[in-house]
């Protein structure tokens, strides 16, 4: 009997990443492999389904009609798959998840690593990343992003939080002073991050201050290092700065001024229930963070 699936995940997966490469990448399969398979589709089909050219992939009118068609079947598939693996007793599968860098090396990897030895029917890839990857078109499960959230089209679930402290070591006050204002700031050597502001709060609501820096670095660690070297004053969250704060290496500055906990959030694209083993993996970053 003909196998009326051959071809159509393959096929689905470079519709969806317009690509035969990120296709190959999402399913975990070389890429001729992925285009061989297509190939077939076409040929039992007896149609055309993809453009192919060097610079990119489009869908045929005969391709975009067989994908309309294809894509909720699939999902459909992927549901019913998941329907059943709630039955299991053992939560099994791959799960692609992207987070932080820094973050991610300080909370999130030895979580993983727990996760991984109390659940061992379950595999992991984690991509640690600054970049705000797209969940759909890169093929990852979930998303693990810090502050304010800037895309409304994805499911967010708080796992957490996490507090700006703003520091300098003594030496740098002693011989700079203590700011006692945001304006005071002005005065001071400010080592920025990624942005080129930090954020206070004081009666009137949130305060940004605008930094002219003469050190600006997307390391937070590099930063940490700067500030105990006496080079100047930081922003940073309370996992860089915890062990620099109680060791007295740092000390606190503008407190009065300190800004809004920032959230830590689990991000997963919208439209489909979450699957067991994603449901599960988010729970216990849940319950550990």
């Amino acid at each position: 009997m003909q196998n009326l699936w051959q071809g159509v995940n393959e096929f689905v997966a470079v519709a969806d990443q317009q690509s035969f490469t990120k296709a190959a990448k999402q399913l975990d399969l070389s890429t001729a492999h992925i285009s061989r398979q297509v190939r077939l589709l076409e040929a039992r089909l007896g149609t055309e389904l993809v453009y192919r050219t060097t610079r990119r992939v489009s869908l045929t009118e005969a391709g975009n009609l067989y994908y309309q068609s294809c894509r909720p079947l699939l999902d459909g598939l992927q549901h019913a798959e998941e329907a059943v693996g709630e039955l299991q007793s053992t939560p099994r599968g791959r799960i692609r998840i992207t987070a932080p860098v820094n973050w991610g090396d300080y909370h999130l990897a030895p979580v993983l690593n727990q996760f991984l030895i109390d659940y061992p029917e379950i595999s992991l890839h984690c991509e640690l990343t600054n970049q705000k990857l797209d969940l759909i078109h890169e093929g990852f499960d979930l998303a693990i992003r810090l502050g304010k959230l800037d895309n409304p089209q994805l499911v967010a679930k708080q796992l957490g939080q996490r507090r700006l402290h703003t520091c300098a070591s003594p030496a740098y006050l002693k011989a700079h002073g203590v700011p006692s204002t945001l304006s005071a700031l002005a005065d001071h050597e400010c080592l920025s991050g990624t942005l080129d502001y930090w954020r206070f709060r004081d009666d009137s609501g949130e305060r940004i201050v605008k930094l002219s820096s003469r050190l600006r670095c997307n390391s937070g660690n590099a930063l940490l290092d700067a500030a105990k070297r006496n080079l100047g004053i930081i922003q940073l969250p309370d996992y860089y700065l915890k062990d620099a704060i109680q060791n007295q290496d740092l000390i606190e500055v503008l407190q009065a001024y300190a800004p809004d906990d920032e959230g830590i959030w689990a991000l997963y694209p919208p439209g489909r229930q979450l699957s067991p083993k994603v449901r599960i993996l988010v729970d216990y970053l849940t319950a550990t963070l």
